[in-house]
C-alpha cells in the first residue's frame, strides 16, 4: 500500500507541478514562444557572446527542442539578428525621443542621459550592441547606430553654428565627435558604474558645452605638422 501511494502520480505534488509546467508549455502561443526565445537569447548573448551561445542551450533554457528555435528564427543567427535589431531601435528611440529641450546645452544633457539610461536599464542589450557582430544586421552596426544618433544632433548643432557665425557644414563632424565621446564613455561606465549617472552626464556636458562655447571659428594647429 505504501509503495502504491509513493508511485501514485495523482498524490505526488512534484509530479503535479511537472504536469502543470508541461501543460503551460503546450499552451504557449507562437507569439509567446517567440518572445520567450528572444528573452532567453538576449540573456545568453549578453553573458556569453554569439560564439559562446548554442542553439542547444537556448532550447534547453526554454524547455523546448532545437527544431522549435529553428522554426521561429531559422537558427542562432536569425535569433541574434532580431535581438540586435530590437536593441538598436530601442536605443535610437530613447535618444531621439529625449531631445525635447529648446536650449542646446540642455539638449546635450538629454542626449547624454538617454544613453546612460539605456545602459542602466538595458544593460544586457548594450553589452550585445558594443560587441563586434559576427553577422550582418539589417539595421547596421553599433557604429552606424551612433551615426544615426549623430544625425539627430547634427541639425541642432547646424542651427547653433549658423547663429554664432560658424560654418554649418562642419556640424556633422562635431556631431560625430560629441556622440562618439558619449558612447565611448558609456562603454567605460557600463562596467565601473562610478561616478553616479547624473555626475557622468554633468561631466560629459561640461566638456562638450564649454568646448563648444570657446570654439575658434578657424581652429589652428600649433605643432609642426600642418597636413
Amino acid at each position: 500500500m505504501i509503495d502504491a501511494v509513493a508511485t501514485d502520480s495523482s498524490s505526488n505534488p512534484g509530479t503535479d507541478k511537472d504536469k502543470q509546467r508541461r501543460t503551460r508549455r503546450t499552451r504557449m502561443t507562437g507569439a509567446e514562444r517567440r518572445q520567450q526565445l528572444l528573452e532567453i537569447g538576449r540573456t545568453l548573448f549578453a553573458a556569453k557572446g554569439f560564439e559562446g551561445t548554442s542553439v542547444e542551450e537556448i532550447a534547453a533554457k526554454a524547455g523546448v527542442s532545437k527544431p522549435v528555435v529553428y522554426e521561429h528564427f531559422g537558427g542562432k543567427e536569425g535569433l541574434y539578428a532580431v535581438v540586435v535589431d530590437r536593441e538598436m531601435r530601442c536605443l535610437l528611440d530613447m535618444v531621439t525621443g529625449s531631445l525635447t529641450a529648446g536650449h542646446p546645452r540642455e539638449l546635450c544633457e538629454q542626449a547624454a542621459f538617454a544613453l546612460l539610461d539605456y545602459i542602466e536599464e538595458y544593460t544586457d542589450g548594450f553589452r550585445i550592441l558594443v560587441r563586434d557582430s559576427p553577422i550582418p544586421q539589417s539595421t547596421g552596426s553599433f557604429a552606424s547606430l551612433i551615426s544615426d544618433i549623430a544625425t539627430q544632433v547634427e541639425d541642432i548643432l547646424g542651427r547653433e553654428f549658423k547663429s554664432r557665425g560658424f560654418d554649418p557644414k562642419l556640424a556633422p563632424l562635431y556631431a560625430q565627435a560629441l556622440v562618439g565621446m558619449v558612447a565611448l564613455t558609456g562603454q567605460w561606465w557600463l562596467d565601473v558604474r562610478r561616478p553616479k549617472k547624473a555626475e557622468v552626464a554633468a561631466h560629459l556636458v561640461n566638456l562638450a558645452w564649454h568646448g563648444l562655447d570657446g570654439l575658434e571659428q578657424r581652429p589652428r594647429l600649433i605643432g609642426h605638422r600642418k597636413s
